[in-house]
Protein backbone atom coordinates (compact mmCIF):
# COMPACT_ATOMS: atom_id res chain seq x y z
CA UNK A 1 0.00 0.00 0.00
CA UNK A 2 2.89 2.38 1.04
CA UNK A 3 4.55 1.66 -2.71
CA UNK A 4 0.91 2.72 -4.38
CA UNK A 5 0.56 5.98 -2.12
CA UNK A 6 4.24 6.79 -3.07
CA UNK A 7 4.13 6.44 -7.00
CA UNK A 8 0.27 8.55 -6.82
CA UNK A 9 1.83 11.35 -4.81
CA UNK A 10 5.00 11.38 -6.68
CA UNK A 11 2.72 11.41 -9.74
CA UNK A 12 0.97 13.99 -8.96
CA UNK A 13 3.64 15.94 -7.68
CA UNK A 14 5.34 15.84 -10.98
CA UNK A 15 2.26 16.49 -12.85
CA UNK A 16 1.51 19.69 -11.01
CA UNK A 17 4.35 20.96 -11.52
CA UNK A 18 4.72 20.11 -15.09
CA UNK A 19 1.20 21.46 -15.44
CA UNK A 20 2.58 25.19 -13.36
CA UNK A 21 5.92 24.94 -15.67
CA UNK A 22 3.52 24.51 -19.22
CA UNK A 23 1.24 26.98 -18.22
CA UNK A 24 3.61 29.64 -17.21
CA UNK A 25 5.52 28.97 -20.46
CA UNK A 26 2.47 29.23 -22.78
CA UNK A 27 0.75 32.26 -21.06
CA UNK A 28 4.09 34.44 -21.20
CA UNK A 29 4.60 33.50 -25.14
CA UNK A 30 1.04 33.69 -26.04
CA UNK A 31 -0.87 34.75 -23.06
CA UNK A 32 -2.09 39.18 -22.28
CA UNK A 33 -1.38 40.34 -18.67
CA UNK A 34 -5.25 39.02 -17.50
CA UNK A 35 -4.08 35.40 -18.85
CA UNK A 36 -0.36 35.81 -17.11
CA UNK A 37 -2.18 36.90 -14.12
CA UNK A 38 -4.71 33.95 -14.37
CA UNK A 39 -2.06 31.41 -14.20
CA UNK A 40 -0.04 33.01 -11.63
CA UNK A 41 -2.99 33.24 -9.32
CA UNK A 42 -3.95 29.93 -10.11
CA UNK A 43 -0.30 28.43 -9.65
CA UNK A 44 -0.49 29.28 -5.54
CA UNK A 45 -4.30 27.82 -5.59
CA UNK A 46 -2.25 24.54 -6.89
CA UNK A 47 0.39 24.73 -3.89
CA UNK A 48 -3.26 22.85 -2.00
CA UNK A 49 -2.52 19.87 -4.31
CA UNK A 50 1.56 19.96 -4.73
CA UNK A 51 2.56 20.61 -1.19
CA UNK A 52 0.51 17.83 0.23
CA UNK A 53 1.78 15.34 -2.99
CA UNK A 54 5.23 16.43 -2.14
CA UNK A 55 5.39 15.87 1.51
CA UNK A 56 3.61 12.64 1.07
CA UNK A 57 6.12 11.45 -1.53
CA UNK A 58 9.00 12.75 0.55
CA UNK A 59 7.59 10.79 3.49
CA UNK A 60 6.11 7.72 1.92
CA UNK A 61 9.58 7.11 -0.04
CA UNK A 62 12.33 8.03 2.86
CA UNK A 63 10.16 4.69 4.66
CA UNK A 64 9.95 2.94 1.62
CA UNK A 65 13.95 3.36 1.20
CA UNK A 66 14.85 2.95 4.85
CA UNK A 67 17.51 -0.01 5.04
CA UNK A 68 18.12 -0.17 1.43
CA UNK A 69 21.86 0.42 0.53
CA UNK A 70 21.24 0.66 -2.95
CA UNK A 71 23.11 3.71 -4.78
CA UNK A 72 19.84 4.41 -6.71
CA UNK A 73 18.58 4.98 -3.37
CA UNK A 74 20.53 7.12 -2.29
CA UNK A 75 20.48 9.02 -5.13
CA UNK A 76 16.45 9.37 -5.22
CA UNK A 77 17.09 10.67 -1.73
CA UNK A 78 19.66 13.37 -2.61
CA UNK A 79 17.74 14.27 -5.62
CA UNK A 80 14.46 14.79 -3.06
CA UNK A 81 16.82 16.86 -1.17
CA UNK A 82 17.19 19.37 -4.07
CA UNK A 83 14.11 19.00 -5.48
CA UNK A 84 12.55 20.29 -1.67
CA UNK A 85 15.16 23.47 -1.05
CA UNK A 86 14.53 24.36 -5.04
CA UNK A 87 10.60 24.36 -3.88
CA UNK A 88 11.21 25.94 -0.43
CA UNK A 89 13.77 28.12 -1.65
CA UNK A 90 12.57 29.51 -5.00
CA UNK A 91 9.73 27.72 -6.68
CA UNK A 92 7.19 28.99 -3.19
CA UNK A 93 8.88 32.82 -2.55
CA UNK A 94 8.94 33.35 -6.75
CA UNK A 95 5.06 32.15 -6.72
CA UNK A 96 4.25 34.35 -4.41
CA UNK A 97 5.83 37.20 -5.57
CA UNK A 98 5.10 36.66 -9.32
CA UNK A 99 0.92 36.62 -8.47
CA UNK A 100 1.60 39.43 -6.39
CA UNK A 101 3.31 41.58 -9.53
CA UNK A 102 0.90 40.21 -12.03
CA UNK A 103 -2.12 41.02 -9.35
CA UNK A 104 -0.71 44.57 -9.48
CA UNK A 105 0.25 45.05 -13.29
CA UNK A 106 3.80 45.15 -12.42
CA UNK A 107 5.15 43.10 -15.19
CA UNK A 108 8.23 45.28 -14.83
CA UNK A 109 12.04 43.89 -14.72
CA UNK A 110 11.86 42.28 -11.41
CA UNK A 111 8.99 40.28 -12.51
CA UNK A 112 10.48 38.84 -15.50
CA UNK A 113 13.92 38.13 -13.83
CA UNK A 114 11.91 36.18 -11.37
CA UNK A 115 9.80 34.43 -14.18
CA UNK A 116 13.03 33.12 -15.64
CA UNK A 117 14.68 32.08 -11.95
CA UNK A 118 11.20 30.04 -11.87
CA UNK A 119 11.28 28.82 -15.05
CA UNK A 120 14.52 27.24 -14.93
CA UNK A 121 13.71 25.94 -10.97
CA UNK A 122 10.80 24.59 -12.26
CA UNK A 123 12.39 22.70 -15.61
CA UNK A 124 15.07 21.23 -12.86
CA UNK A 125 12.55 19.83 -10.22
CA UNK A 126 10.55 18.49 -13.07
CA UNK A 127 13.66 16.88 -14.41
CA UNK A 128 14.84 15.82 -10.91
CA UNK A 129 11.30 14.24 -10.33
CA UNK A 130 11.44 12.13 -13.86
CA UNK A 131 14.55 10.72 -12.44
CA UNK A 132 12.83 9.81 -9.53
CA UNK A 133 10.15 8.30 -11.03
CA UNK A 134 12.12 6.30 -13.46
CA UNK A 135 14.57 4.73 -10.88
CA UNK A 136 11.27 4.20 -8.76
CA UNK A 137 9.82 2.18 -11.15
CA UNK A 138 13.36 0.54 -11.57
CA UNK A 139 13.15 -0.35 -8.42
CA UNK A 140 9.79 -1.91 -8.12
CA UNK A 141 10.52 -3.97 -11.08
CA UNK A 142 13.52 -5.25 -8.46
CA UNK A 143 10.99 -6.18 -5.99
CA UNK A 144 9.12 -8.18 -8.05
CA UNK A 145 9.86 -12.24 -8.06
CA UNK A 146 11.29 -13.42 -11.34
CA UNK A 147 8.58 -16.22 -12.25
CA UNK A 148 9.86 -18.81 -15.04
Amino acid sequence: MKLKIHAIAGSIALLTILTFWTSTLASELLGTHAQITTVKTGILWGMLILIPAMMTAGASGASLGKGWKLPVVAHKSGRMKIIAANGLLILMPSAFFLAYKAQAGGFDTAFYIVQAFEIVAGATNITLLSLNMRDGMALRRRRKPVVN
